[in-house]
């Protein structure tokens, strides 16, 4: 299996960690959206790590990457019955290396916002808000906004470390080349 060359996953006891901080951030998200639990996004998206991954949904570099498939209502065969399916790969070996190569970050505040970002941009692709296909000028200023609603959704948890991850995305909160941030 090609995945697991080289490629550290997380153990039984940081996937605790991580199960939680999911749930954290989907509550998180739904709040700020004001989603009630009808109008959430469960049938349409998930979150896996590594050990669930395909090959061609692993990557080096980023912590996380969003994958959209189509999905099909059962039994439904009409072209009105597909919807997207998103899928929140989580990098478990670039999140390993940068708590090993950062050790004020934390696992658990560091997913947190992982997730809560990644669940931010599903939700505004769902809206609509965003396009998932747009170039990479338009990705970039999607990138900058999210970062920026990911603070503002984070910046009322009482976290152990939090602060030290919001100091990490700093410079994707700055403004550039004119864009407005949010706090």
């Amino acid at each position: 299996m090609q995945k697991m060359l080289n490629r550290p996953t997380f153990n039984k006891d940081e996937l605790a960690f991580i199960n939680h901080d999911v749930a954290l951030a989907e509550e998180l998200v739904s709040n700020y959206y004001k989603m009630s639990a009808s109008q959430w996004l469960h049938p349409k998206y998930d979150v896996k790590t590594l050990i669930d991954l395909s090959d061609n949904e692993i990557i080096d570099g980023p912590f996380a990457q969003i994958i959209r498939y189509e999905g099909k209502l059962r039994g439904g065969v009409l072209g009105s019955s597909a919807y997207d399916f998103y899928k929140i790969c989580i990098q478990d070996h670039a999140i390993l290396e940068i708590l090993k190569a950062r050790p004020e970050l934390s696992l658990s505040p560091f997913v947190l916002y992982v997730v809560t970002h990644e669940l931010v941009h599903i939700v505004r692709f769902s809206r609509f808000q965003q396009n998932f296909d747009a170039n990479d000028s338009e990705k970039l200023d999607e990138e900058r906004r999210v970062h920026g609603i990911t603070h503002v959704i984070l910046n009322i948890v009482n976290a152990n470390g939090i602060d030290a991850v919001f100091d990490f995305y700093r410079s994707w909160r700055t403004p550039f080349d004119g864009l407005k941030t949010i706090p």
